[in-house]
Protein backbone atom coordinates (compact mmCIF):
# COMPACT_ATOMS: atom_id res chain seq x y z
CA UNK A 1 0.00 0.00 0.00
CA UNK A 2 0.94 3.39 -1.04
CA UNK A 3 0.06 6.27 1.41
CA UNK A 4 0.83 9.70 1.43
CA UNK A 5 2.71 11.79 3.97
CA UNK A 6 -0.56 12.50 6.16
CA UNK A 7 -2.06 9.65 5.93
CA UNK A 8 -2.42 8.29 9.48
CA UNK A 9 -4.89 5.35 9.48
CA UNK A 10 -4.46 1.52 10.32
CA UNK A 11 -3.07 -0.67 7.77
CA UNK A 12 -5.53 -3.32 7.02
CA UNK A 13 -5.52 -7.05 7.05
CA UNK A 14 -3.51 -8.63 4.14
CA UNK A 15 -0.85 -5.51 3.35
CA UNK A 16 1.82 -7.14 3.35
CA UNK A 17 3.74 -3.60 3.50
CA UNK A 18 3.49 0.48 3.60
CA UNK A 19 5.31 2.73 1.78
CA UNK A 20 4.57 6.18 2.62
CA UNK A 21 5.42 8.67 0.08
CA UNK A 22 6.92 12.53 1.39
CA UNK A 23 4.69 13.65 -1.14
CA UNK A 24 0.79 13.87 -2.45
CA UNK A 25 1.77 12.31 -5.35
CA UNK A 26 4.21 9.09 -6.24
CA UNK A 27 5.32 7.15 -9.10
CA UNK A 28 5.66 3.58 -9.27
CA UNK A 29 8.03 1.69 -12.36
CA UNK A 30 7.66 -2.12 -12.31
CA UNK A 31 10.00 -4.01 -14.14
CA UNK A 32 8.96 -7.63 -15.68
CA UNK A 33 12.39 -9.70 -16.63
CA UNK A 34 11.46 -11.22 -20.10
CA UNK A 35 13.88 -14.32 -20.56
CA UNK A 36 13.42 -14.03 -24.49
CA UNK A 37 11.19 -13.12 -27.34
CA UNK A 38 9.33 -17.32 -26.46
CA UNK A 39 8.93 -15.74 -23.09
CA UNK A 40 6.46 -12.85 -24.22
CA UNK A 41 2.75 -14.52 -23.40
CA UNK A 42 4.27 -15.46 -19.91
CA UNK A 43 5.54 -11.51 -19.33
CA UNK A 44 1.97 -10.61 -20.44
CA UNK A 45 0.25 -13.22 -18.38
CA UNK A 46 1.95 -11.77 -15.32
CA UNK A 47 1.39 -7.93 -16.22
CA UNK A 48 -2.41 -8.57 -16.96
CA UNK A 49 -1.76 -9.30 -13.30
CA UNK A 50 -0.67 -6.14 -11.91
CA UNK A 51 -3.73 -3.83 -10.81
CA UNK A 52 -3.74 -0.38 -9.07
CA UNK A 53 -6.63 0.58 -7.20
CA UNK A 54 -7.89 2.78 -4.00
CA UNK A 55 -7.66 1.55 -0.76
CA UNK A 56 -11.73 1.74 -0.48
CA UNK A 57 -11.80 -0.08 -3.54
CA UNK A 58 -9.73 -3.18 -2.13
CA UNK A 59 -11.57 -3.11 0.85
CA UNK A 60 -15.12 -2.61 -1.14
CA UNK A 61 -16.09 0.16 0.96
CA UNK A 62 -17.37 3.58 -0.71
CA UNK A 63 -15.21 6.38 -1.28
CA UNK A 64 -15.41 8.89 1.74
CA UNK A 65 -13.92 12.32 0.64
CA UNK A 66 -13.23 12.90 -3.09
CA UNK A 67 -10.36 13.92 -4.79
CA UNK A 68 -9.49 17.54 -5.14
CA UNK A 69 -9.42 18.30 -9.23
CA UNK A 70 -5.65 19.33 -10.02
CA UNK A 71 -4.72 21.64 -12.56
CA UNK A 72 -1.87 20.66 -14.31
CA UNK A 73 0.47 22.62 -15.87
CA UNK A 74 0.99 21.79 -19.34
CA UNK A 75 4.85 20.67 -19.07
CA UNK A 76 7.16 21.25 -22.63
CA UNK A 77 10.63 21.66 -22.80
CA UNK A 78 10.63 25.49 -23.54
CA UNK A 79 8.16 26.09 -20.16
CA UNK A 80 10.88 24.27 -18.47
CA UNK A 81 13.36 26.79 -19.29
CA UNK A 82 11.06 30.07 -18.85
CA UNK A 83 9.23 28.96 -16.33
CA UNK A 84 10.72 26.94 -14.04
CA UNK A 85 10.09 28.55 -10.89
CA UNK A 86 6.60 29.01 -11.73
CA UNK A 87 6.59 24.96 -11.47
CA UNK A 88 8.31 25.20 -8.63
CA UNK A 89 5.82 26.82 -6.69
CA UNK A 90 2.88 24.33 -8.09
CA UNK A 91 5.13 21.27 -7.26
CA UNK A 92 6.15 22.65 -3.90
CA UNK A 93 2.09 23.08 -2.90
CA UNK A 94 2.12 19.30 -2.38
CA UNK A 95 5.51 18.62 -1.28
CA UNK A 96 5.49 19.00 2.49
CA UNK A 97 9.18 20.10 4.38
CA UNK A 98 10.58 17.34 5.92
CA UNK A 99 13.17 19.32 8.83
CA UNK A 100 16.44 18.94 6.38
CA UNK A 101 14.28 21.38 4.15
CA UNK A 102 13.20 24.13 6.32
CA UNK A 103 16.96 26.22 5.45
CA UNK A 104 16.32 26.04 1.53
CA UNK A 105 12.69 26.36 1.55
CA UNK A 106 13.72 29.88 3.66
CA UNK A 107 15.67 30.40 1.37
CA UNK A 108 13.35 30.32 -1.54
CA UNK A 109 10.53 31.87 -0.04
CA UNK A 110 12.79 35.04 0.35
CA UNK A 111 12.79 34.99 -3.40
CA UNK A 112 8.97 34.85 -3.45
CA UNK A 113 9.01 30.64 -4.40
CA UNK A 114 7.15 28.29 -2.25
CA UNK A 115 3.91 26.97 -1.80
CA UNK A 116 1.39 29.01 -2.28
CA UNK A 117 3.54 31.55 -3.70
CA UNK A 118 3.34 33.22 -7.25
CA UNK A 119 7.00 34.09 -8.97
CA UNK A 120 7.18 35.16 -12.52
CA UNK A 121 10.28 35.32 -14.04
CA UNK A 122 9.10 37.60 -16.13
CA UNK A 123 8.05 40.53 -14.38
CA UNK A 124 11.47 40.94 -12.37
CA UNK A 125 13.87 43.42 -13.02
CA UNK A 126 16.40 43.22 -15.98
CA UNK A 127 19.21 43.01 -13.17
CA UNK A 128 17.24 40.31 -11.40
CA UNK A 129 16.58 38.57 -14.53
CA UNK A 130 20.58 38.31 -15.29
CA UNK A 131 21.33 37.11 -11.59
CA UNK A 132 18.52 33.86 -11.49
CA UNK A 133 20.32 33.19 -14.89
CA UNK A 134 24.07 33.33 -13.87
CA UNK A 135 22.55 31.48 -10.83
CA UNK A 136 21.12 28.60 -12.65
CA UNK A 137 24.05 28.52 -15.01
CA UNK A 138 26.27 27.89 -11.98
CA UNK A 139 24.29 25.36 -10.75
CA UNK A 140 24.17 23.80 -13.64
CA UNK A 141 28.07 23.86 -14.12
CA UNK A 142 27.85 22.47 -9.93
CA UNK A 143 25.87 19.64 -11.25
CA UNK A 144 27.93 18.44 -14.09
CA UNK A 145 30.75 18.63 -12.12
CA UNK A 146 29.73 17.22 -8.98
CA UNK A 147 28.76 14.20 -11.71
CA UNK A 148 32.31 14.06 -12.82
CA UNK A 149 33.82 14.07 -9.35
CA UNK A 150 31.89 11.98 -7.12
CA UNK A 151 31.93 9.35 -9.44
CA UNK A 152 34.65 6.68 -9.76
CA UNK A 153 36.05 6.37 -13.05
CA UNK A 154 37.19 2.27 -13.23
CA UNK A 155 38.12 1.48 -17.82
CA UNK A 156 36.16 4.72 -18.34
CA UNK A 157 33.14 3.64 -17.09
CA UNK A 158 31.90 6.03 -14.41
CA UNK A 159 30.52 4.05 -11.22
CA UNK A 160 28.89 5.89 -8.42
CA UNK A 161 25.66 6.02 -6.09
CA UNK A 162 23.34 8.66 -6.49
CA UNK A 163 20.08 6.98 -5.57
CA UNK A 164 18.27 6.45 -2.41
CA UNK A 165 14.97 7.78 -0.21
CA UNK A 166 15.31 10.63 2.16
CA UNK A 167 17.73 9.25 4.65
CA UNK A 168 20.52 8.83 1.67
CA UNK A 169 20.18 12.57 0.04
CA UNK A 170 19.44 13.71 3.90
CA UNK A 171 19.58 17.10 2.52
CA UNK A 172 22.63 16.81 -0.23
CA UNK A 173 20.46 19.08 -2.59
CA UNK A 174 23.57 18.59 -5.15
CA UNK A 175 23.88 15.30 -5.13
CA UNK A 176 19.98 14.85 -5.64
CA UNK A 177 20.25 17.13 -8.67
CA UNK A 178 23.01 15.12 -9.99
CA UNK A 179 20.69 12.01 -9.57
CA UNK A 180 17.89 13.27 -11.55
CA UNK A 181 20.23 14.35 -13.80
CA UNK A 182 22.76 11.13 -14.66
CA UNK A 183 18.89 9.13 -14.32
CA UNK A 184 16.09 10.09 -13.00
CA UNK A 185 14.10 7.20 -10.97
CA UNK A 186 17.09 5.00 -10.50
CA UNK A 187 17.15 2.31 -7.41
CA UNK A 188 19.66 2.46 -5.06
CA UNK A 189 22.21 0.61 -5.23
CA UNK A 190 21.95 -2.78 -3.58
CA UNK A 191 18.99 -3.01 -5.88
CA UNK A 192 21.15 -1.98 -8.93
CA UNK A 193 24.11 -0.03 -9.78
CA UNK A 194 24.80 1.94 -13.15
CA UNK A 195 28.09 1.57 -14.56
CA UNK A 196 27.94 4.19 -17.47
CA UNK A 197 30.46 5.97 -20.17
CA UNK A 198 30.89 8.23 -23.03
CA UNK A 199 34.57 7.21 -23.48
CA UNK A 200 37.27 4.63 -23.94
CA UNK A 201 39.78 4.36 -21.36
CA UNK A 202 41.42 6.76 -22.17
CA UNK A 203 39.06 9.31 -22.22
CA UNK A 204 38.66 9.58 -25.98
CA UNK A 205 34.83 10.11 -26.64
CA UNK A 206 33.42 7.17 -28.57
CA UNK A 207 31.95 8.05 -31.95
CA UNK A 208 29.98 5.76 -33.88
CA UNK A 209 30.55 7.80 -37.16
CA UNK A 210 34.47 7.90 -37.08
CA UNK A 211 35.31 4.04 -34.74
CA UNK A 212 33.93 0.81 -34.48
CA UNK A 213 34.27 -0.53 -30.90
CA UNK A 214 33.97 -3.89 -28.49
CA UNK A 215 33.52 -4.69 -25.17
CA UNK A 216 34.91 -7.65 -23.78
CA UNK A 217 34.51 -10.04 -20.45
CA UNK A 218 36.74 -12.26 -20.04
CA UNK A 219 35.40 -15.55 -19.38
CA UNK A 220 34.23 -16.23 -15.81
CA UNK A 221 34.07 -12.53 -15.17
CA UNK A 222 30.68 -11.74 -16.68
CA UNK A 223 28.89 -9.22 -14.45
CA UNK A 224 28.28 -10.67 -11.25
CA UNK A 225 24.11 -9.95 -10.00
CA UNK A 226 21.80 -12.24 -8.71
CA UNK A 227 19.33 -11.36 -10.85
CA UNK A 228 20.49 -10.20 -14.52
CA UNK A 229 22.56 -7.57 -15.89
CA UNK A 230 22.15 -5.65 -19.48
CA UNK A 231 24.46 -2.78 -21.96
CA UNK A 232 21.74 -0.18 -23.23
CA UNK A 233 23.30 1.86 -26.11
CA UNK A 234 21.91 5.76 -26.07
CA UNK A 235 22.51 8.67 -28.32
CA UNK A 236 25.66 10.77 -26.55
CA UNK A 237 24.01 13.67 -27.46
CA UNK A 238 20.09 13.02 -26.54
CA UNK A 239 20.27 9.78 -24.17
CA UNK A 240 17.71 8.07 -25.64
CA UNK A 241 17.73 5.07 -28.01
CA UNK A 242 18.78 4.51 -31.19
CA UNK A 243 16.62 2.91 -33.90
CA UNK A 244 18.42 0.47 -35.81
CA UNK A 245 17.71 -1.94 -38.83
CA UNK A 246 17.48 -5.45 -36.37
CA UNK A 247 15.49 -3.27 -33.23
CA UNK A 248 17.89 -4.43 -31.14
CA UNK A 249 18.49 -1.67 -27.86
CA UNK A 250 20.34 -3.96 -25.12
CA UNK A 251 22.18 -6.75 -24.51
CA UNK A 252 21.24 -8.26 -21.57
CA UNK A 253 22.39 -11.85 -19.58
CA UNK A 254 19.05 -13.77 -20.79
CA UNK A 255 20.31 -13.50 -24.68
CA UNK A 256 23.42 -15.08 -23.30
CA UNK A 257 22.35 -18.35 -25.03
CA UNK A 258 22.21 -17.27 -28.64
CA UNK A 259 25.15 -14.99 -28.26
CA UNK A 260 28.87 -16.94 -29.24
CA UNK A 261 31.76 -16.57 -26.91
CA UNK A 262 35.59 -16.69 -28.08
CA UNK A 263 37.69 -19.74 -28.25
CA UNK A 264 38.88 -19.15 -24.60
CA UNK A 265 35.41 -18.64 -22.88
CA UNK A 266 35.28 -14.83 -23.13
CA UNK A 267 32.26 -13.08 -24.73
CA UNK A 268 33.17 -9.84 -26.69
CA UNK A 269 30.16 -7.27 -28.02
CA UNK A 270 30.39 -5.60 -31.19
CA UNK A 271 29.53 -1.67 -30.55
CA UNK A 272 29.44 0.07 -34.25
CA UNK A 273 26.71 1.60 -36.61
CA UNK A 274 26.96 -0.93 -39.29
CA UNK A 275 26.54 -4.56 -38.77
CA UNK A 276 29.52 -6.40 -38.34
CA UNK A 277 28.64 -9.11 -40.25
CA UNK A 278 26.30 -12.03 -39.99
CA UNK A 279 28.90 -13.90 -38.08
CA UNK A 280 28.87 -11.72 -35.10
CA UNK A 281 25.64 -10.25 -35.60
CA UNK A 282 24.24 -12.16 -32.44
CA UNK A 283 26.50 -9.57 -30.32
CA UNK A 284 26.40 -6.58 -32.15
CA UNK A 285 24.87 -3.96 -29.97
CA UNK A 286 24.07 -1.06 -32.86
CA UNK A 287 25.74 1.95 -31.93
CA UNK A 288 24.60 6.04 -33.48
CA UNK A 289 25.99 7.12 -36.29
CA UNK A 290 27.65 9.78 -33.53
CA UNK A 291 28.40 10.31 -29.95
CA UNK A 292 27.34 7.09 -27.83
CA UNK A 293 26.39 6.56 -24.91
CA UNK A 294 26.38 3.44 -23.18
CA UNK A 295 24.46 2.71 -19.75
CA UNK A 296 25.58 -0.65 -17.80
CA UNK A 297 23.04 -1.97 -15.45
CA UNK A 298 23.72 -4.90 -12.64
CA UNK A 299 20.26 -6.21 -10.90
CA UNK A 300 20.75 -7.09 -7.55
CA UNK A 301 24.13 -7.03 -7.31
CA UNK A 302 25.82 -9.68 -5.71
CA UNK A 303 27.52 -8.54 -2.21
CA UNK A 304 30.40 -11.18 -1.89
CA UNK A 305 33.04 -11.31 -4.16
CA UNK A 306 33.74 -10.60 -6.98
CA UNK A 307 31.27 -7.94 -6.31
CA UNK A 308 30.80 -4.24 -7.95
CA UNK A 309 29.52 -3.17 -4.54
CA UNK A 310 30.42 -0.55 -2.67
CA UNK A 311 30.18 1.26 -6.11
CA UNK A 312 33.45 2.05 -7.38
CA UNK A 313 35.51 0.36 -4.72
CA UNK A 314 34.34 -3.31 -5.29
CA UNK A 315 36.52 -6.05 -6.26
CA UNK A 316 34.60 -6.66 -10.18
CA UNK A 317 35.72 -3.78 -12.17
CA UNK A 318 34.05 -3.04 -15.61
CA UNK A 319 36.04 -4.07 -18.70
CA UNK A 320 37.15 -1.05 -20.94
CA UNK A 321 35.40 -0.37 -24.68
CA UNK A 322 38.05 -0.70 -26.84
CA UNK A 323 38.67 0.16 -30.32
CA UNK A 324 38.11 -2.85 -32.64
CA UNK A 325 41.34 -4.49 -33.99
Amino acid sequence: MVVGPGWNGATPPGIKKVFRSTTQFSVAGFRTQLFGPDDMPNVEKVQAGYKGQTLSAYLKQPTTVASTAVDFPKIDKEMVKTNFFENLDFALQFAPPAPEEKEIRAKLARIGVGAGKTFDFKDLPIAHKLEIGLGMKDGEAKIEKFLSDQQKIINGWKVGSFFGNREFFNGNWLLRAAGAKAGIYGNDAVEATYPMTKTLANGEPLDGSKSNYTLTFPAGQLPPVDAFWSVTMYDGKTQLLIENPIDRYLVNSPMLPNMKKNADGSLTLYIQNKSPGADRESNWLPAPKGEIYLVMRLYWPKTEAPSILPPGEGTWKPPAVELAV
